[in-house]
């Protein structure tokens, strides 16, 4: 059985400005996989391509085995899609909104009606049914969109930056209902987010997306052990000096970055005090130090040089002064 998404060196281009560049990987059928990385580093116009709505450049894909440029009809017919941009009709009802989709999918009344209360139900809208979405919450306008995009029981679910803007007792919800579709529904389902904790919890693999770039895929964990050990965090006025000063044998690796200093090493409670002796030893001030596991904000950082937050400023900028240019 061919893989759920197969991507074959994609890339998009923008009048010479590079949206994704020559990413290949495979997601398999079950599989919750992520895109994970800053706004307009690749995330959004990579789905664009794999759903059929934006050409690709160069480069190929096929979702259930169909490719996506010779069989759109195919490709369409196998996905569900939910992208950031809200696209119900807020003066219809839940129950409305549901059932024109179903029509445009021409899937039968009675199967129709019956898929619509099975997934209202789903996502907790079915004593909501009847009410205009104008008057639903972010996050119930969410779930509806969700279960809108199941109607019609695609093999491959499409989720653009799922949880952008909800509270974070509505994500962790929206995380649950995420979840319960991959386990009981077998469905495969590739997402787009920066959120690093919405990644680490419901992705089996993630891959980290820089400026059009696939710079590393693996699960969460594999990412997260990979850079290895500990990591110190010293906040200080003189982060040159600790730079400078901690080169001993343990370190495994020294990034600086706003004022602080992030160390690298295996068991830190360890050695916490012998990096605290040095750098008094050397008179050196500590404003405070963090000892923490790595995260998946560390591993983007170990790859790409930044923060993901750093990484979405720059990005912002490029596109800026892109813009500027070809106004001019």
């Amino acid at each position: 059985m061919p893989p759920a998404i197969h991507v074959d060196h994609l890339t998009k281009r923008f009048n010479g400005l590079i949206a994704v560049d020559n990413i290949s990987f495979d997601i398999e059928h079950g599989e919750i996989f992520g895109l994970l990385g800053p706004n307009g580093a690749g995330k959004t116009t990579t789905l664009s391509m794999l759903s059929t709505m934006l050409k690709p450049t160069s480069g190929s894909a096929e979702v259930n085995g169909i490719d996506i440029e010779n069989d759109e009809d195919g490709v369409r017919k196998s996905i569900g899609i939910v992208f950031q941009d809200q696209s119900l009709d807020e003066e219809l009802t839940a129950w409305e909104n549901m059932d024109f989709h179903g029509r445009l999918y021409r899937i039968p009344g009675e199967v129709r009606r019956s898929r619509i209360a099975e997934l209202l139900k789903l996502v907790g809208l079915e004593d909501r049914k009847d009410d205009i979405v104008k008057t639903f919450s972010g996050g119930m306008r969410r779930r509806l969109e969700i279960a809108r995009g199941l109607l019609h029981h695609p093999i491959v679910l499409f989720l653009d930056e799922p949880t952008l803007g909800l509270d974070p007792q509505t994500r962790n919800h929206l995380w649950q209902y995420i979840a319960t579709l991959s386990k009981e529904k077998g469905i495969t389902i590739i997402l787009t987010t920066h959120y690093m904790e919405e990644a680490d919890r419901l992705c089996n693999r993630v891959a980290i997306i820089d400026q059009g770039k696939i710079v590393a895929l693996d699960s969460p964990n594999n990412l997260k052990n990979g850079i290895g050990g500990d990591v110190v965090t010293i906040r200080s006025p003189n982060p040159d000096a600790i730079v400078a000063t901690m080169n001993e044998p343990w370190v495994m690796r020294l990034e600086q970055r706003n004022g602080e200093v992030i160390i690298g090493l295996e068991n830190a409670e360890e050695r916490v005090s012998t990096i605290v002796t040095i750098l008094n030893r050397q008179k050196i001030s500590i404003e405070s130090l963090s000892i923490h596991k790595p995260t998946l904000e560390d591993v983007f950082l170990y790859f790409t040089g930044k923060t993901i937050r750093e990484q979405e400023a720059d990005r912002k900028e490029t596109i800026r002064m892109y813009q500027r240019k070809m106004r001019r």
